[in-house]
């Protein structure tokens, strides 16, 4: 198998893996017990743990709260946040591109009086700075952006986002679970006063992430219980999980300008390659504002999934950005439901039948890229050939 899903999670580098056992058999204390040696171990090894998180995204140690995954580490981030902010305006403003992480529990708020201003972005899937600007008012609360995203890999001007924010003195989150690890994080650069990261996307363990909440920032815990992680998120921590996302944002850190321009050269041939193959593919996202190694398009005609499904069966792992984004979402399980990035980013939904994306790792190679290629044109040709659509066209 050809792993080319990377942007929904990496394979664990060997160094996390090995870092991260003494804490199943040796160190398994409890961190908040840390009275007697075993727990003190335990937490001692979190606390350094949160030093290399912090350092990886230019923060200090004491603005990181460890949390289970990307998705709490954004329902913290606006939920708590808003918890404090409810007399100071209630206007948000997300672009309309954002992971369901952030959009369904944005969307939600409208039942508690909240205002929801939902930017447009452009065919390559970028907030224009301007629209934000103009978005913001007196209200406003809170801005949420996604650093790069999943679907086409599109990187945001988050910076002048940033900047905006900090000026009209918005508070200013950026998802940037799908960045880490592949485009550089410095909390200071962007201007955010929130951040979450997981560590499965950047070589590290499942179960493991993070929110940077900036000193000063206001954000109240979600679960009743303990003070573990200051109060921002009572529970026992994953310690192992959480001791292998150390190490693997300070090998991040370390590596990142070694793998990267790899990862932009196989990119650069699979987008080539591809678009030399067929006049009926089309690329999605921005062609050069894109996270390194993330190439995703459609094909006239063809299902996504299908397509997703027939790599499978030859030994190629993809992801779909599908028109049936999730028959949970249609009135009809019958019908697809469009992905709302293809539909913002103009994709015409009468013949697109859902997007596929590649996206690689540091363990992927050019040769992976040579067998892509290979079976693409085979593979498109008997899907075209069962396709009603395309036979009817």
């Amino acid at each position: 198998m050809i792993y080319l899903d990377n942007v929904a999670g990496t394979k664990p580098d060997q160094r996390v893996i090995d870092k991260m056992i003494p804490y199943f058999t040796e160190h398994y204390g409890n961190p908040s017990a840390h009275f007697y040696p075993i727990g003190r171990e335990a937490f001692e090894a979190m606390e350094a743990a949160r030093v290399q998180v912090a350092d990886f995204i230019g923060a200090t140690a004491d603005e990181i709260v460890f949390t289970s995954s990307g998705t709490e580490s954004n329902n913290l981030a606006i939920k708590g946040f808003l918890k404090n902010s409810a007399n100071k305006g209630k206007h948000i403003i997300i672009s309309e591109i954002e992971h369901f992480s952030v959009d369904t529990v944005v969307t939600k708020l409208i039942n508690d009086g909240y205002e929801i201003t939902k930017l447009k972005v452009n065919k390559g899937g970028l907030v224009d700075p301007a629209d934000l600007e103009k978005a913001i008012k007196d209200e406003t609360v809170l801005v949420s952006i996604q650093y790069v995203n999943p679907e086409i890999g599109t990187i945001q001007y988050t910076e002048e986002l940033g900047a905006i924010c900090k000026a009209k003195g918005v508070t200013f989150h950026v998802d940037a679970v799908a960045a880490a690890g592949f485009v550089e994080i410095d909390v200071n650069k962007l201007k955010c006063d929130m951040l979450s990261i997981a560590s499965q996307n950047f070589f590290g363990p499942k179960g493991a992430a993070a929110l940077y909440i900036r000193e000063g920032v206001k954000v109240s815990g979600l679960l009743d219980g303990g003070f573990q992680e200051r109060g921002y998120r009572s529970g026992t921590e994953n310690v192992p999980a959480i001791v292998g996302m150390g190490l693997a944002a300070e090998i991040a850190k370390a590596e990142m300008a070694e793998y990267v321009p790899k990862l932009e050269a196989m990119q650069k041939k699979l987008w080539d390659g591809l678009g030399g193959l067929f006049d009926f593919l089309h690329f999605t996202g921005h062609d050069t504002r894109r996270r390194p190694g993330h190439v995703s398009f459609w094909i006239e005609y063809i299902e996504g999934e299908s397509l997703l499904m027939w790599l499978s069966l030859k030994g190629f792992a993809c992801a779909s950005g599908s028109a049936c984004s999730s028959n949970i979402l249609a009135e009809d399980e019958d019908d697809l439901v469009a992905s709302p990035v293809l539909t913002a980013v103009g994709v015409p939904t009468d013949i697109c039948a859902g997007s596929l994306g590649m996206s690689m790792s540091r363990y992927n190679t050019l040769e992976d890229i040579d067998k892509v290629l290979e079976v693409m044109p085979e593979t498109v040709q008997k899907l075209c050939e069962m396709s009603t659509m395309y036979n009817q066209k």
